[in-house]
């Protein structure tokens, strides 16, 4: 049965990512049921075996907690009385909109399920290996059917009916949030590169399939997305590159700038003419839209002081900000365009909290195993922590782990970053030490 729990788990991953990275709400309530199903055979499994181990609490008691805060945030603050016909009106709850929040803690419950199986039926070399193929596949196939949609489409949506010409990219509606996906495999991919973790005659292998990846990531066009390879780019440098401190940071800058210059090389025009307009979007007036991120920002942080302790809720950003986005209401941001910020604005200070609590244990997690790792573990890791890294750069300027196929795969990359892994299983691929 632990099999069949496991590659249960496995196939969430590519079914997440076909239907637009799961962005439509009826595929997110699948995924949900997908999981719950999937918790109902582990406890089984549980129940027959005798072990009820499911992972380091201290990772996924911060996920709870979040779920904890976002289900207060939908109880009445009201009277029945005084909700009147309609049931309980929006703003008689701390959240400005109680049926998103709801369903946000049943996303993130999900989630959190998620992590905990992948710590109880992962834990194994040859499945964490099996989990690292599958993000990277999925990322390769995804970037070929960008490339193929970018190239092939004509006026018409192409395989999927929402795919309409010149909007999104690859599979997912928004450009940045396929980025996401590409960044977090890139990471994956170079650095078990990097530290070695494969053998030497499989090293080719593995740089051929993250060259599509890059060209996909560079022609979706996201300064994010690029902001965020580029990063990557500059920590494995830093971490794996070790001659004296002078050649050192020479090559650092080498390999950043010939990075870069290949990325504008294969952007073209496009992407050099994205990259100018970047002024305008982080700094300028968009008019009387309000759609820059400058503007957003502002009216976020006006949210924020007007709720500051609990927040708006979490998922009803949308519908709080219009009270502070001094705009014409042509366009209203949905997303505050940088998941730190909305989460201390539909948080509030306690969700702040519980976010810096997460990240806090993930990295205490994770400098705890790394130090009784051998060297092909370590690689996987590393990888982890490079494909994290992106997530954590792009996450200043978009919102891609809303998307739930972006926020699965880096439940994944946590998974292996924190996961205990049992040495005794090897996989064929790794090096051997």
């Amino acid at each position: 049965m632990r099999r069949v729990i496991f590659a249960a788990l496995v196939c969430l991953v590519p079914l997440t990512a076909v239907p637009y990275g799961t962005f439509e709400a009826w595929w997110k309530a699948a995924f949900v049921c997908a999981v719950f199903a999937i918790a109902i055979l582990a406890i089984i499994e549980a129940a027959i075996s005798g072990s009820t181990y499911v992972g380091p609490w201290s990772i996924l008691l911060p996920l709870l907690a979040l779920a904890a805060l976002a289900s207060i945030q939908t109880l009445p603050l009201g009277s029945v009385a005084d909700a009147g016909l309609t049931g309980t009106p929006p703003w008689s709850a701390i959240s400005a909109d109680p049926y998103q929040t709801r369903f946000f803690v049943l996303q993130i419950l999900a989630l959190t399920v998620f992590l905990a199986l992948l710590y109880r039926y992962a834990s194994g070399e040859t499945n964490i290996w099996i989990l690292i193929h599958v993000v990277i596949a999925v990322a390769v196939a995804s970037a070929i059917f960008a490339m193929l949609r970018q190239t092939a489409q004509q006026n018409t949506a192409f395989v999927l009916p929402l795919l309409k010409p010149g909007q999104g990219y690859g599979q997912y509606i928004n450009k940045n949030h396929f980025a996401y996906l590409m960044e977090m495999a890139f990471g994956l991919g170079i650095g078990v590169i990097l530290a070695r973790g494969v053998r030497p005659d499989r090293v080719l292998l593995y740089v051929a399939l993250l060259f599509p990846i890059w060209i996909a990531l560079v022609l979706s066009n996201s300064r994010g997305g690029i902001l965020a390879m580029l990063t990557q780019v500059f920590i494995a440098t830093l971490w794996f590159v070790r001659p004296r401190a002078a050649v050192r940071a020479a090559l650092m800058a080498g390999i950043v700038v010939a990075v870069l210059l290949g990325t504008l090389w294969v952007g073209g025009d496009r992407l050099a003419t994205n990259i100018e307009s970047a002024t305008t979007d982080f700094s300028g007036d968009s008019g009387r839209d309000g759609a820059s991120r400058n503007e957003i920002w502002r009216a976020t942080f006006k949210m924020f002081a007007a709720h500051p302790i609990a927040g708006v809720g979490l998922g009803g950003y949308w519908i709080a900000v219009t009270a502070y986005h001094d705009a014409s209401g042509t366009l209203t941001p949905q997303e505050a365009h940088n998941d730190y910020l909305e989460l201390l604005s539909s948080g509030g200070v306690i969700g702040l909290a519980i976010g810096v609590w997460f990240a806090v244990m993930v990295i205490r997690r994770t400098r705890t195993v790394l130090q009784n790792d051998r060297s092909h573990i370590r690689a996987v890791r590393f990888g982890a922590i490079l494909g994290i890294a992106g997530v954590v750069v792009h996450s200043l300027v978009d919102f891609g782990l809303h998307i739930m196929s972006n926020a699965l795969i880096f439940m994944v990359l946590i998974a292996v970053a924190t996961a205990l892994i049992n040495k005794k299983v090897i996989d064929p691929s790794v090096q051997q030490q």
